[in-house]
């Protein structure tokens, strides 16, 4: 095996769009569920209005690359408000029911030929990082060291990811600590408790769910800047995946998700080379390549069920903070 190639591949992850994504989407999540106890399982949905959004706002309409962001982030909002209206004075789980609904409808909806001109049906959508790159102030070329070695529209997309996530951090962090977030905290532990404060609970939830998605989108289209829109992206596997780095790295916390994000990418990646590598070596003859690649999916969900069962504060977090799971 080529330890030096599986090393590299597994490091260069590190600092790659998807890992920013994901992290993003799962500081969203953690606004959702792990402040204000909200059960949103159509991470994959958010993810999908924020990066279509942007795509059809910069290839049909001709947004420049900045108005076609926000126009992404913008959706993600009528999105949050379309589900949380009719769902939040109710239990809990219908949240979870109606979001999960609705990624799929959304995905089905970029899906169907009826709209092929501006969804690109199942073929998705590429080129609308045109702009985006045309904006882009490095000069051409590859900068970096070792195997974090980009051209300059990959640092672009880089910065920029790096950018969004340190100001969403930085939101979080001083919203949680503000009377704002210890209201979100209070609704969590004990609602009832908050209403007979006076307080607006379904106001409150529905400002969480609102900025939690706009966090999601934003992770989306982090998500899609090196690659095609395509519905085959968001499938209900990504809202677990996005659900698994948030639970591994706490729940309750800041910078929980992003821990968590880093290290599902990082075993991602190395389990992606590494198991295929076994197969080359003779280690696994009674499987394939293609079947090692598929078996790190099966590791992921085995991970996610014990994470639940014994850890289910993260790594990050406090079991004192996560006691509504219970």
């Amino acid at each position: 095996m080529d330890w030096l190639q599986i090393l590299s591949n597994t490091a260069s992850s590190i600092l790659s769009p998807a890992t920013i994504g994901y992290a993003l989407a799962a500081l969203g999540l953690a606004v959702h569920f792990g402040f204000a106890g909200l059960l949103n399982m159509g991470v994959a949905g958010f993810m999908a209005v924020g990066a279509y959004g942007y795509a059809i706002s910069s290839l049909t309409f001709g947004f420049p690359w900045w108005l076609a962001i926000l126009t992404g982030l913008g959706a993600s909002v009528v999105f949050a408000l379309i589900l949380g209206i009719p769902t939040l004075r109710l239990r809990g789980d219908y949240l979870a029911i109606v979001t999960i609904a609705a990624a799929e409808v959304v995905r089905l909806l970029f899906l169907t030929t009826a709209f092929e001109d501006v969804t690109g049906s199942a073929d998705g959508l590429s080129g609308f990082q045109r702009d985006f790159r045309n904006a882009n102030p490095i000069p051409p070329g590859r900068y970096g060291f070792g195997p974090w070695i980009y051209n300059e529209n990959e640092w672009w997309t880089r910065i920029l990811g790096l950018v969004t996530l340190a100001i969403a951090v930085l939101v979080v962090f001083m919203l949680m600590r503000s009377p704002w977030g210890r209201v979100l905290k209070g609704i969590r532990e004990d609602e009832d408790a908050v209403r007979a404060l006076g307080k607006n609970a379904f106001a409150y939830k529905m400002q969480a769910l609102v900025l939690g998605g706009v966090l999601i989108a934003a992770g989306g289209i982090v998500y899609a800047l090196d690659r095609a829109a395509s519905p085959g992206v968001y499938v209900t596997s990504l809202t677990f995946f996005v659900w698994t780095a948030l639970l591994l790295g706490g729940a309750a916390t800041v910078f929980g998700p992003l821990l968590g994000s880093l290290i599902f990418w990082v075993l991602q990646t190395f389990l992606s080379n590494f198991l295929p590598a076994l197969v080359q070596a003779g280690v696994l003859p009674f499987m394939t390549q293609i079947q090692a690649g598929t078996l790190r999916f099966i590791l992921v969900g085995v991970a996610l069920m014990l994470l639940v069962i014994f850890m289910p504060q993260g790594l990050l977090g406090n079991k004192k903070e996560l006691t509504f799971v219970k």
